[in-house]
């Protein structure tokens, strides 16, 4: 993308190592930002390390918990000691969590994805919320499809991915007095492993077809790229979105607009 007002600003990714997280990482440095990149410990950041590098943009990574107040404090205060700034924060980190029967989710179960895919998204904005507002910066939080709708068998998850869309609009509505805009995307499926390893729980015996299969009810035909979400992430959170917020864009191939 281009002209999205990111040159020279500081983004903080978090899943930063893989996947979306990864794919953003590389699309904000292409887009002009240096970048943080946080993952769990033994995350494997050369990839992510190595595209911000290739478009002539710094990064360091950090190595922590989103789900741990803590490594937050840490994550945020090695971003200013490296650039002394920051002006986007990406909430991308996150976990499926099991498949199967709302009934059968363990209390265990439901409270690990939620310690994730919740609370990990509150501290990260909690945490970064003074520093984005000395910038005006945006927080881009990565929801899903299954955050606007219902679906089955993934109560942890969708409960978790609807909370997300509803701290988003809260943020929104208590910074834009501060200049912070905070919106979020919700992917459909996307060709990451995560994607490949909840293909696998549905269908242990042949997950490629259960993939096939998903992948004939999107209008679009296919999964989506995560390219395609990070440079929607770059969109929500460069200068050309400057009028956005509160926002929760699908980027699912059109499952939502039936």
């Amino acid at each position: 993308m281009t002209h999205s007002g990111l040159e020279g600003r500081v983004a903080l990714v978090t899943g930063a190592a893989k996947g979306i997280g990864l794919a953003a990482s590389d699309a904000l440095a292409r887009a002009g930002a240096d970048v943080a990149l946080f993952d769990l410990p033994g995350a494997d950041m050369t990839a992510a390390v190595a595209a911000v590098a290739a478009h002539g943009r710094r990064s360091i990574a950090i190595s922590g918990d989103v789900s741990v107040e803590s490594d937050w404090a840490r994550a945020l205060g090695a971003a200013l000691e490296a650039f002394g700034r920051l002006d986007v924060l990406v909430n991308n980190a996150g976990i499926t969590g099991p498949v199967g029967p709302l009934v059968d989710c363990s209390v265990e179960a439901f409270d690990q994805v939620h310690a994730v895919n919740t609370r990990g998204v509150f501290l990260g904005i909690r945490t970064c919320a003074e520093a984005l507002a000395a910038t005006r910066g945006a927080i881009v939080n990565v929801s899903s499809i299954s955050g606007i709708g219902g679906g089955r068998n993934t109560v942890a998850y969708t409960a978790s991915k609807h909370a997300v869309i509803g701290m988003t609009k809260l943020a929104a509505m208590e910074f834009s007095d501060r200049g912070v805009r905070v919106n979020a995307v919700c992917p459909a499926p996307i060709v990451t492993d995560m994607t490949a390893a909840l293909a696998n729980q549905y269908r242990p015996e042949d997950p490629e077809g259960f993939s096939r299969d998903f992948a004939k009810g999107i209008p679009l035909g296919r999964y989506g790229q995560p390219a395609e979400v990070a440079d929607a992430i770059v969109f929500l959170a460069g200068d050309t979105a400057s009028f956005i917020t509160g926002a929760a864009l699908p980027v699912d191939g059109g499952i939502r607009a039936r």
